[in-house]
């Protein structure tokens, strides 16, 4: 699954229903600009993800596609 397909799905999903233009905005950018994302047609900027993780109460790592239970370096 890659972060496109998460990203829309996440919108799609969400109660009260959320345009593209409510994230847009949410991000600073255009409703185009953020449709590009859901397209896959452009990179999601760290700080989009950030502030996307944020909005939605996920992590990263579920945004991602990565798998459960990765572990984390110890310092």
């Amino acid at each position: 699954m890659n972060y496109a397909a998460v990203i829309k799905g996440l919108r799609e999903d969400r109660e009260p229903k959320t345009s593209q233009k409510d994230i847009a905005q949410l991000l600073g950018t255009t409703q185009q600009y953020y449709s590009e994302y859901e397209n896959g047609n452009r990179k999601l900027p760290i700080e989009h993800l950030e502030k996307l993780c944020r909005f939605y109460g996920v992590s990263a790592d579920y945004i991602l596609g990565l798998p459960k239970g990765l572990s984390y370096p110890e310092r």
